[in-house]
């Protein structure tokens, strides 16, 4: 009973979604209210979130698997910490630091005229801000437990470090850091909170799918809503079905 209870708690929402999706004009509905800008900026500022998050995370991650220095501990913690902590308050913290007056953002505006607020960009920084810790963390666990004789092998015949890191440990770890991959791709897809307060809700230049939804929602546009709503689920759960078997292992 009490795992039945479990599964309707997490079940039962999902059918109240799709018990209210309007099926007979699902595709008008994609193309109406902005909803296909949305999901093209969702697209791009989620690629690029999972670009930076796999240009800076992964080096990170080898360094935090392969390498003892003192506060490891504490830099595990701090690039894992976006993973619990409300993505409103990441939000606040980006536009403390990256903001035109955040010390960050104010060095920055002045050298190179970047401008994170309320600007596509943005909303990348925040995605990559909440999403990269999931590469990271799966980066990390990957090249610790990985065979490493063949880069041993590698080193006693001449490579250097750089190229048995692009040819020996790359290659090897490829399938897991595709899988953290897609896991950051579809975190950096919903994301909602640390967005909207970073780099606000413009059409067409900050308002992803997540929060076009939010807006139709309020507005009373439920249709175009719960549309983009069932394309985000569906695209989650797709996700995860993709990522079961490395897991959890096959049934």
């Amino acid at each position: 009973m009490l795992a039945a209870g479990a599964l309707a708690i997490v079940v039962l929402p999902l059918i109240g979604l799709l018990q209210r999706v309007h099926w007979s004009s699902l595709a008008g509905d994609l193309r109406a209210g902005g909803a296909y800008t949305a999901l093209r900026l969702s697209i791009i500022t989620s690629l690029g979130a999972l670009g930076l998050s796999t240009l800076f995370g992964v080096p990170l991650a080898w360094v935090l698997a392969r390498r003892r220095f003192p506060g490891r501990a504490l830099v595990r913690a701090l690039v894992t910490l976006p993973m619990v902590l409300p993505p409103v308050v990441g939000g606040i913290a980006l536009l403390y630091a990256f903001g035109k007056n955040g010390f960050a953002g104010r060095v920055l505006y002045d050298l190179f005229g970047w401008r994170f607020v309320f600007n596509t960009s943005g909303a990348i920084l925040a995605e990559t801000f909440v999403a990269m810790p999931f590469l990271i963390v799966t980066a990390e666990a990957t090249f610790r437990s990985m065979d490493q004789r063949a880069e041993e092998a590698a080193a006693t015949l001449g490579a250097g470090p750089g190229y048995r890191f692009r040819r020996v440990t790359l290659p090897a770890v490829a399938p897991a850091l595709a899988a953290g991959g897609a896991l950051t791709w579809a975190r950096a897809l919903g994301e909602f909170g640390a967005t909207i307060t970073f780099a606000g809700n413009l059409p067409g230049v900050t308002q992803t799918t997540p929060l076009l939804v939010y807006l139709d929602i309020e507005s009373g546009h439920d249709a175009t809503a719960l549309a983009l709503s069932l394309v985000l689920l569906i695209v989650s759960l797709l996700v995860l079905v993709g990522l079961r078997d490395r897991w959890l292992g096959s049934p």
